[in-house]
């Protein structure tokens, strides 16, 4: 075992990278920077990822402070963060996995100054669960010509790699929100931009088959909090960080805007459906959520 009293060196930290990165990838993940918002649940397990695998800069933001119910599947929320900022708390626990780490730390403000932190970032992760705040993300990451990795409210871990020149969230669910200010997004239209995310992963998914309906009828009417689970939370964090890595490193493959769900219950990969298979089932699926909803 190695003494405590070993000093630190970012050589030995990721020593045991060798084999998937090479040294001149790994020196590019030192240099490279990644701007997550949200570092909660899944932005926070991609921020945690990221760290150990040796990315040496990160701008990060949140508005929120840990609460108990965090402790289910946040990993920066630990007994002693509490109470803190989750942005201020995530960034000092990751100074204490890699001291040399540069991390600058925004918190409510971060939506304001996405025209100068998108051109310092090389790779932008969504960890927000905010409407507004995240259709401004996904809008000026396109205009600054930035890659954005994202994934589903949905209770199977998802992921999706959003290029510049691909069609925003907005565009291809169809959201109330195109052509509308960010800040004049009202709590009706993010209302109904989740109901058509929930659709899209209800057609294209098994998720239904795997979580409580009425509870997830309560989420959808706004009666209850999202619920969420740490294995699916780490996993899909997991997922945004490794094809943030892939950003980075230039590398072959990864996943498109509209991403897949990976179903672990069921050991397989699941696919946005064909447009006449997903036209069918979405039939379905509305039938199901009004039900459900009345």
């Amino acid at each position: 075992m190695t003494p405590a009293s070993t000093p630190f060196t970012y050589a030995e930290m990721t020593t045991r990278n060798r084999g998937f990165v090479d040294e001149a990838e790994q020196a590019r993940l030192r240099e490279a920077c990644v701007f997550i918002p949200g570092v909660g649940g899944m932005g926070g397990a991609a921020f945690m990822a990221l760290v150990r695998a040796g990315v040496g800069r990160f701008i990060i933001a949140d508005l929120d402070v840990f609460e108990v119910s965090n402790l289910n599947r946040q990993l920066f929320a630990r007994a002693d963060t509490i109470g803190a900022q989750k942005a201020e708390a995530a960034a000092r626990l990751a100074l204490e996995i890699n001291p040399d780490l540069e991390i600058e730390v925004l918190g409510r403000e971060w939506t304001d100054r996405l025209p100068d932190i998108l051109p310092r970032a090389d790779v932008a992760i969504n960890g927000t669960d905010d409407i507004a705040a995240g259709t401004e993300y996904y809008r000026q990451c396109r205009a600054h010509g930035l890659t954005l990795i994202d994934a589903y409210a949905s209770p199977l871990p998802s992921v999706t790699v959003v290029r510049p020149n691909d069609p925003r969230l907005e565009e291809r669910l169809g959201y109330p929100t195109l052509g509308v200010a960010w800040q004049a997004i009202t709590p009706e239209m993010a209302l109904a931009c989740l109901m058509l995310e929930i659709e899209y992963v209800l057609v294209h998914s098994s998720s239904h088959k795997y979580v409580d309906l009425d509870i997830a009828a309560e989420v959808a009417a706004g009666r209850r909090s999202r619920f969420s689970f740490a294995t699916m939370v780490t996993m899909a964090g997991t997922l945004m960080a490794e094809e943030a890595l892939r950003q980075i490193l230039a590398r072959r493959g990864g996943t498109d805007c509209r991403g897949y769900f990976f179903n672990p219950h069921a050991q397989r990969v699941e696919r946005p459906l064909a447009a006449p298979l997903a036209y069918a089932k979405r039939i379905l699926v509305r039938g199901l959520m009004a039900k459900l909803l009345a």
